[in-house]
């Protein structure tokens, strides 16, 4: 079963290479990896996406959290998530089918990027489920390259910050003018 586990870490050179060395020395494989910044310029958020039983998820869960640079570490299978991918596909078309792979690409709310006499190149954002059927549909036409960016994911929890919910700075009360009523002297 495949499993999206995703690890907030400290955004330092080389925490990359530790997660991946972890995977590697115990055996297990990454099906796919993506990795940014978050709002927080210090942390880095991995959408690992690996197979296996949920006691080797289990596994992989407790290596992760060992690590120094590891914040958080959330199996994200069974949540309620937004998941996303991107790829781009270079098709080869002519003028003879450059309207049906149009029609294709318009179907699945693809966006085109780049067109020539030979070929289309376009951007597809959405699940692994949508994204290989528009390239099965692609296929027969002659599929030059593809680019996959890898799942990224996030719980739709809502869920406080990592450092907790941001004070509000200091709000300036300003009393205001007294009014001095009266009689003159």
């Amino acid at each position: 079963m495949k499993h999206t586990i995703s690890v907030l870490v400290e955004n330092h050179f080389g925490v990359l290479a530790h997660v991946a060395g972890l995977f590697s020395a115990r055996g297990f494989n990454i099906d796919s990896l993506a990795v940014g910044e978050t709002e927080d310029p210090t942390v880095s958020r991995m959408t690992i996406i690996a197979q296996g039983d949920d006691r080797t998820i289990e596994q992989i869960t407790k290596q992760l959290n060992k690590l120094i640079d590891v914040i958080k570490v959330q199996d994200l299978t069974e949540e309620e998530k937004i998941s996303r991918e991107l790829v781009l596909i270079k098709a080869q078309t002519g003028a003879q089918n450059r309207s049906e792979v149009l029609q294709i690409v318009n179907t699945f709310r693809a966006k085109v990027v780049d067109v020539n006499p030979h070929s289309i190149t376009v951007e597809v954002t959405g699940n692994e489920e949508k994204i290989d059927a528009i390239l099965e549909l692609l296929r027969p036409f002659g599929i030059k390259e593809v680019v996959r960016t890898g799942t990224i994911a996030l719980s739709r929890k809502s869920e406080l910050n990592l450092k907790g919910p941001k004070e509000a700075p200091e709000a300036k009360v300003e009393k205001p003018e007294k009014k001095i009523t009266g009689k003159k002297k």
